[in-house]
């Protein structure tokens, strides 16, 4: 290529990449070592009393003496079993249901007030309910997680089903496609992308949902210690229990961004 050809087409020029993209790996581990850096500044200058904000080594150690004992191991699989048993059943029933409204103007004319009503409710005000209806086991945790999980998801799908073009549900019908194939084939993969955006909210609002239930009515469970810390004074517990809620909703969130991108990949595959 000719200076000239170059000077017309200047967007074939190679150019660098900005210096920022080469900091991006670090920006997090930067971020999370500032963050431990502070916290530790704070605690050792004693501004703050120890029994209100332990040092990081405090939270480590409490954390290494729990998961020796395996109880920090059997609280954090009990709550994660609510939290997966309850995004499960709430994104099952709300995408059944929705899936049925967004089809079904009368249905929604019937249904619509009566979900917009629920949400109106706070959830720490049902919870109490469903452990005194359900008991104070699992069952009622589960309850609440699908609870908090359901509308999200509902309305993605809603939203997600009736965006799909009619010209492609046309073409369909041109084509003489069943219903389940019209489901499989383009309500399905056109939907997805909406679906998933509800999915991710709903992943991290079931961890919400579980420990809401755990602090009105239970006897093991990460809120369970949570509760538990709070009584003793214990705010290593509080914080190591924490740190545990946010790591599984971060988990569960990061393992639907993950399906969603291999989706969209498999789709552009496609093309």
């Amino acid at each position: 290529m000719n200076t000239g050809q170059a000077l017309e087409n200047p967007g074939d020029e190679i150019r660098p990449a900005p210096r920022y993209r080469r900091w991006q790996p670090w920006l997090l581990p930067a971020g999370i070592v500032a963050a431990l850096a502070t916290w530790q500044v704070l605690t050792m200058t004693e501004l703050v009393p120890a029994f209100l904000l332990p040092s990081p080594a405090a939270v480590a150690s409490r954390f290494v003496r729990g998961w020796v004992d395996a109880s920090l191991a059997r609280h954090t699989l009990v709550t994660l079993s609510e939290v997966l048993s309850g995004l499960l059943l709430g994104v099952l029933a709300a995408a059944f249901l929705g899936y049925s409204i967004a089809k079904s103007a009368a249905l929604e004319r019937l249904l619509s007030p009566y979900i917009v009503a629920s949400q109106a409710i706070p959830i720490v005000a049902i919870a109490p309910l469903l452990v005194i209806w359900f008991g104070p086991g699992r069952i009622s945790k589960v309850l609440i997680a699908a609870l908090i999980v359901f509308f999200p998801v509902l309305v993605n799908t809603v939203v997600g089903v009736r965006s799909v073009p009619q010209d492609l549900r046309e073409l369909m019908r041109s084509l003489r496609a069943t219903r389940w194939q019209t489901f499989t084939r383009l309500e399905i993969p056109a939907a997805l992308p909406v679906l998933l955006g509800g999915l991710k909210i709903g992943a991290t609002l079931s961890v919400i949902g579980a420990v809401v239930g755990e602090f009105v009515g239970a006897d093991e469970g990460l809120g369970f210690l949570v509760s538990i810390g709070r009584g003793l004074y214990d705010t290593a517990l509080v914080f190591v229990a924490v740190f545990l809620l946010i790591a599984m909703a971060l988990a569960l969130y990061g393992l639907v961004a993950w399906f969603e991108r291999r989706v969209a990949w498999r789709t552009e595959a496609d093309r």
